[in-house]
């Protein structure tokens, strides 16, 4: 993609890798929403809308973090990375089947910013999640704030397809109601909208499926971990991470107590 086709963004976004990311992820669903206008359907809009926002989002950050590392769902992981103090982690689209099925709009851009830390593990510091169908970008830079629970019962977002048995009997246990959407970074989202309560997910994921929401899930102050309760880790030489948790944090205990004691099978 050429410069001279970029959008261009404001100086402050320029300055704040909070707000980049957020400028950044909002631009890339401007740019979904036009390629769902252009009169492709099903594998053709799918592969169109992947190829379109993560060209877009690689030459925005080759323009303008130019010495940051870049990991993407739809790039070539040459491991570069591994090696790198900042590193961008993206899902162009997140929630590919539901972006090809309009008007649904439980699909989502992320981009989320990894830096090494002093220990030299590192840390998520920056991420952004837009949902155009919302007209929404939430990210770091201003955290959504968490409405009080407007449910008389914990609601857990589950895939609309296969919602995962452990899922259920989690469900019965806490007296819970499941609440089928799309994209992973939607369902994160709606623990910060007071659409659902709970995301609970083991059934296989990469760092890009979860790096933003779980950013922005965390400046919210939503509670984060893999199933087991432990911490999510990011920039990995094995990008395979297949399970966490988001939710209020007073379900945090119940939940990581349900799956210590009877697992995820």
């Amino acid at each position: 993609m050429s410069t001279t086709d970029l959008p261009v963004p404001p100086a402050e976004a320029l300055a704040d890798d909070h707000l980049f990311a957020a400028w950044a992820a909002t631009v890339a669903g401007e740019r979904l929403t036009q390629v769902r206008t252009e009169g492709l359907e099903g594998k053709e809009l799918k592969d169109a809308g992947d190829q379109a926002a993560h060209d877009l989002l690689v030459a925005l950050l080759a323009e303008h973090r130019p010495g940051d590392a870049v990991l993407s769902e739809e790039g070539k992981d040459d491991k570069a990375r591994l090696g790198a103090d900042r590193v961008w982690i993206v899902d162009p689209l997140d929630g590919t089947r539901e972006f090809s099925e309009p008007p649904r709009d439980d699909w989502a851009v992320h981009v989320a910013l990894w830096s090494r830390t002093g220990d030299d593990t590192g840390e998520l510091v920056a991420g952004a999640v837009a949902q155009p169908g919302l007209g929404t970008t939430f990210h770091t830079g201003q955290p959504p704030v968490v409405p009080a629970r407007t449910a008389p019962r914990p609601r857990i977002a589950v895939s609309r397809s296969r919602p995962p048995a452990f899922v259920q009997a989690l469900a019965e246990e806490i007296g819970a109601d499941l609440v089928p959407m799309g994209s992973a970074g939607a369902k994160v989202i709606s623990v910060a909208r007071d659409v659902s309560d709970a995301y609970v997910h083991a059934g296989g994921q990469y760092e890009w499926d979860s790096a933003a929401p779980v950013a922005v899930a965390r400046a919210a102050g939503l509670f984060t971990s893999r199933v087991d309760g432990t911490p999510l880790v990011y920039n990995q030489d094995d990008v395979w991470l297949p399970d966490l948790i988001v939710c209020r944090p007073e379900l945090s205990d119940a939940i990581v107590e349900f799956v210590r004691t009877h697992g995820t099978d």
